[in-house]
């Protein structure tokens, strides 16, 4: 055992702590970040999740048979999600052909709030009861992952991600990934008790389906399997690599049974690299970098600070209604943010309408998580960036005429996802696989996220999955 100092808040401010860990263990880094004051969870102040210091799984004809049958399950139950999913925006909002975004801006504003104050009341009462009756039970993947064995409750993680796609179709304004993301990992814990893999091999499997779940309902089995591995696993290597892959290519694969094959985000055009946009990346990236960091901060403060109990079903109903209202003259925010983004890559926005919807989404999705919701952050972040990017985009217009605005937000969209999740290789390979472009933009692209990752990791080094992290 080697003795090492780890970083915790006493009082408001840091104190170096003796602790015994392991001398292999990778889950302190340095240098310690610049920023003095830790989450209110307490968590440490160099605490990387994605980190660890497991030695790599043995990958066994068992372990091979086990993540076959995960990767089918994740991806029909992903699919299964992605049905509920838009049955429930198709019923709110009353239609059938188009998009989200144009359903919500055809329904009345009296509507718009009606609905998120009806999404905050079956949301708020639907969770108090599934969190009374699985009190003992736990569907924190990402905890299971990095301070646990990888153990998560199959029935506790089905009804919270049955209950977060119910809201987030009605318009809640949090991510539809973190249901299909929890049941990949739900399904991988459950199929490791059946064929009695050992701590190592379950956590690299519920690792894999993670990723695979996200994967699946966004069509990215690439940038799925790296999330896998960079993100929820921690170490890219061959033997953490290849079960990703191959859970990731079964689950996408399996969802086709309903998901569409195409593009996340289809018709974005393959813009053209530029001086002006490689210049303009060098500057915004640190810049992104660092409202990242606000970013983070925010929703570490909300998740420390979210309603509990009964509470929550009070407080439900009043945030989701401070959504709907703030959705009467900006509808954009209704959802995950995937129609807001998708304006945005094809270069529709104006100066003013990227800076609120990049100040105002942030809020949206805050409300929801402070409220007690479980949701998804993923494109409710990188629709942040899409807008910042735009707004960026367009003010260097101003000085240097450049690309579209659309290229410019393509750009803050990587670079946000990746400083945000502190994975900056998932971040721009899933920017690449969801829209099927950008790659003419790859190294503006990679300037503004290795800038903004490096920027935010320095600052602080939380991400918005460590940021949620309950106290350890």
């Amino acid at each position: 055992m080697a003795e090492t100092a780890d970083f915790r808040t006493r009082g408001g401010d840091d104190v170096k702590l003796p602790r015994k860990v392991r001398s292999e263990d990778g889950r302190r880094r340095g240098p310690r970040p610049l920023l003095p004051y830790r989450l209110p969870s307490g968590r440490g102040a160099t605490e990387q999740p994605n980190a660890v210091g497991d030695e790599l799984a043995p990958l066994t004809p068992r372990f091979w048979t086990a993540l076959l049958v995960t990767g089918i399950a994740t991806g029909l139950l992903g699919a299964l999600l992605m049905l509920l999913l838009f049955s429930m925006q198709h019923l709110t909002y009353g239609y059938h052909l188009g998009d989200f975004e144009s359903a919500v801006m055809r329904a009345t504003p009296r509507w718009r709030v009606e609905a998120l104050l009806l999404a905050g009341a079956i949301g708020g009462m639907a969770w108090y009861v599934l969190r009374r009756a699985t009190k003992e039970e736990h569907s924190e993947l990402d905890d299971a992952l990095w301070r646990g064995d990888a153990r998560v409750s199959f029935r506790r993680s089905l009804g919270s991600s049955v209950i977060s796609e119910i809201v987030v179709g009605m318009g809640a304004s949090l991510g539809r990934e973190n249901a299909p993301k929890l049941m990949g990992g739900a399904s991988g814990s459950l199929v490791s008790n059946w064929f009695g893999l050992t701590t190592g091999q379950r956590r690299l499997l519920v690792a894999c389906a993670g990723g695979a779940g996200l994967a699946a309902v966004y069509n990215v089995p690439l940038g799925g399997a790296l999330f896998a591995v960079e993100l929820l696993y921690g170490k890219v290597a061959l033997p953490a690599v290849l079960p990703a892959l191959a859970c990731s290519l079964i689950a996408t694969a399996t969802s086709y049974v309903y998901l569409p094959v195409h593009a996340t985000y289809t018709d974005v055009p393959p813009y053209a690299p530029s001086g002006s946009l490689g210049v303009w990346a060098i500057i915004a990236g640190p810049l992104i970098g660092l409202v990242a960091t606000v970013y983070i901060r925010l929703i570490g403060w909300v998740s420390a600070h979210r309603a509990r109990g009964f509470t929550a079903v009070v407080v439900s109903v009043l945030a989701f209604g401070v959504v709907g209202t703030m959705g009467v003259g900006f509808p954009q925010l209704f959802g995950n943010g995937k129609d807001m983004a998708h304006d945005a890559f094809l270069g529709s926005g104006t100066l003013g309408l990227f800076l609120a919807l990049a100040a105002l989404k942030p809020l949206a999705t805050s409300f929801c998580l402070g409220s007690g919701a479980s949701g998804g952050l993923f494109t409710p972040t990188m629709s942040t960036g899409a807008m910042l990017g735009g707004f960026l985009g367009l003010l260097w217009g101003r000085m240097w005429e450049g690309p579209d605005t659309g290229a410019f937000a393509l750009v803050g969209g990587a670079a946000m996802i990746g400083a945000s999740m502190q994975a900056p290789l998932s971040g721009v390979v899933l920017m690449l696989e969801l829209t099927h472009s950008g790659f003419r933009l790859m190294l503006p692209m990679l300037a503004a996220t290795v800038l903004a990752t490096v920027v935010a990791r320095r600052l602080d080094g939380y991400s918005i999955y460590s940021a949620r992290l309950p106290a350890s």
